[in-house]
């Protein structure tokens, strides 16, 4: 018996990423499922070519550009 995946196939499957501040390795799912879906610290994509920030450093940078330290 072939074992399914528990993804349909029409699903991208999750991406390992390394955040770029701290160097920490963290999943991105490209879906409402990933970990950043119930984050409530948002940020704009970086346009300078970045990628998304692990859970930590997207909540520390949200905290600064909240308190608006960062501009």
């Amino acid at each position: 018996m072939t074992e399914r995946s528990a993804r349909p196939a029409t699903e991208t499957p999750a991406r390992r990423l390394t955040c770029a501040r701290c160097g920490t390795a963290f999943g991105c799912d490209l879906s409402s499922e990933c970990w950043c879906h119930a984050e409530t610290a948002r940020l704009p994509m970086p346009t300078s070519g970045g990628d998304c920030l692990c859970p930590a450093c997207l909540r520390a940078a949200a905290a600064v550009a909240r308190s608006g330290a960062g501009a």
